[in-house]
């Protein structure tokens, strides 16, 4: 069945009826301030700086200017590419959560990066945010999402803005409920106007749109880890293990971007939301 069969408004309401109302279970309590801990989280570059040193931060800044244009270049025609891989290629039947194997094939792609360098990156890229996808969109679908549904499809993607907070970032206020919101009429318009045409058009004004906000903050994370990947030294294992970093990054992220969705149908996103930032709150209280 093709997603243009589903004449579901994602603008209206993407969510089912609330079943449940009061507060949350604590099983579900339970899984929700674990999900704050994985989207609430260092930046990608603290937790790479953390495991190979302060050289790393020290490389990201040298990054020349020619390198940062073919990164920007590289992500947002990776992003494009994933666009049209979300709404066309992921049969949900097939995918189960297999994230050991899709941390082992970006590893070794990773390992290939850190032996020819940035020569590799229009290669590369493209195939780690591939299998990063299906991984992501196994999580989506262990959670209850519907993969047939444009708005749910998309979901999966927001996962590689979600990912890109950094650490000035992290106050009070939710990182992840600011970008879910920045990028929110972007999904709705860039979901109904697949619904309405049955197509995926990248270089439609509403889809361009997506494409490019998701870009602008993951290519924060892959200058990132091409930063980490130029440290002498580094070297072939090296990048293989950045790349392993990068990927259990955004499973991470995707975990618990789903469990909010998840609790979001069941409980409404009034009391998921107020439940998540007392506990943020909490958390913040103790750092």
């Amino acid at each position: 069945m093709s997603l243009s069969e589903h004449p579901r408004d994602p603008a209206a309401n993407p969510l089912p009826p609330v079943i449940v109302t009061g507060s949350l279970s604590p099983e579900d309590a339970a899984a929700l301030a674990r999900a704050v801990d994985q989207l609430e989280h260092k930046s990608f570059a603290v937790r790479i700086a953390n495991a190979f040193g302060s050289e790393i931060e020290r490389f990201g800044r040298m990054l020349p200017h020619n390198v940062t244009t073919i990164v920007d270049r590289a992500v947002e025609g990776a992003i494009r590419t994933a666009f049209t891989a979300t709404l066309r290629t992921l049969r949900p039947s097939a995918l189960t959560d297999q994230r050991g194997l899709h941390k082992a094939a970006v590893t070794l792609s990773g390992t290939l990066g850190g032996a020819f360098g940035i020569a590799t990156l229009p290669v590369e890229l493209p195939f780690s945010i591939m299998v990063m996808l299906r991984s992501i969109a196994a999580i989506a679908r262990a959670s209850g999402e519907d993969l047939s549904q444009p708005e749910a499809a998309l979901a999966c993607l927001q996962v590689f803005a979600l990912g890109a907070a950094r650490d000035d970032q992290l106050a009070m206020e939710s990182s992840y409920f600011s970008v879910r919101s920045i990028l929110a009429k972007s999904v709705s318009e860039a979901a109904r106007f697949v619904i309405n045409r049955g197509v995926t058009d990248e270089g439609a004004p509403v889809v361009a749109r997506l494409i490019g906000q998701i870009a602008a903050r993951f290519g924060v994370v892959v200058s990132d880890k091409l930063a980490a990947q130029a440290v002498p030294l580094i070297g072939a294992a090296g990048g293989g293990a950045i790349n392993f970093a990068f990927i259990d990054h955004f499973q991470s992220v995707a975990q618990g971007h789903f469990t909010v969705r998840r609790l979001e149908r069941i409980y409404g996103q009034t009391l998921v939301r107020a439940e998540y930032d007392r506990l943020l709150a909490q958390k913040n209280a103790k750092n």
